[in-house]
């Protein structure tokens, strides 16, 4: 198997393998403590983690096996096997759990060749169709590429430049969809929206309930996103980001992506 392609294989695995051990552990915390406030809070965080790596791992696609896997495990099952609403913590856990475990599996026993080929066969991603303006869709998806492959390659500034601009172009777009004019009743400056901060533009889309709190889990370096980039938009080499820093940032933009459109 080509060297490239087995690396990124193991670097899978041994991201899968660090959420399995993360999950065991919370399993057996929320046995416990299955009310305790800060395992419930954790266990989010890690659910997050999760489905930000079967994102990547599913291409983005909702119709993936791993995807669907993903979504169903948030489900209770009857005794039947039939879907149905209130499923523990707990067992929340362990059906993610199996799923992570699945994941692992199959990737382990993948073939360059089925790797290659489902590569080639996989539609273009299409993740940033909630977009209202058309044409800087493609511009996002090459970003957010752009993004990824940073991260993966460690370098966590130009990840966390990248996913901020992602984030701010998306809530921009919301924004300006909404109108100005409806935006007033939540608290919305009387300045052009291009004129805005990063921090005003998502605490009017909090505002005017377009995401929700998520935003609030960005770190200060991403709040100053923009004092790291210079006329270019490009990421200058000034201060320390840190792989907690890109990390979190891409998550909080995995997690708006999914407000700005609920379908995904």
């Amino acid at each position: 198997m080509d060297q490239t392609i087995q690396q990124q294989i193991e670097t899978y695995l041994s991201h899968l393998d660090g959420l399995i051990r993360r999950g065991k552990e919370l399993r057996t915390t929320l046995i416990e403590n299955p009310a305790d406030g800060s395992v419930l809070m954790a266990t989010r965080r890690w659910q997050e983690d999760c489905g930000a790596t079967v994102n990547q791992l599913s291409g983005g696609s909702k119709a993936h096996w791993l995807a669907r896997a993903f979504s169903q495990a948030f489900l209770k099952r009857s005794s039947d096997g039939s879907a149905a609403q209130g499923a523990a913590p707990a067992e929340i856990v362990q059906q993610l759990l199996a799923v992570l475990e699945q994941a692992a599996n199959t990737l382990s026993h993948v073939s360059k060749d089925t790797l290659v080929s489902a590569t080639n066969d996989a539609p273009a991603p299409h993740r940033f169709d909630f977009v209202h303006n058309a044409e800087i869709r493609p511009v996002l998806e090459g970003a957010y590429a752009d993004g990824q492959s940073a991260f993966d390659k460690g370098d966590f500034q130009l990840a966390l430049v990248t996913y901020c601009g992602i984030l701010e172009a998306i809530i921009t777009d919301a924004l300006e969809h909404k109108g100005l004019a409806a935006l007033f009743d939540s608290g919305a400056p009387a300045q052009k929206i291009s004129e805005w901060s990063f921090e005003t533009r998502l605490a009017v889309a909090e505002k005017a309930g377009l995401i929700r709190g998520s935003a609030a889990r960005l770190t200060e370096v991403a709040r100053s996103y923009r004092d790291r980039m210079n006329e270019k938009g490009e990421a200058i080499p000034e201060g320390i980001v840190s792989e907690r820093d890109a990390r979190r940032t891409g998550q909080v933009l995995h997690v708006i992506m999914r407000d700005l459109d609920p379908g995904r």
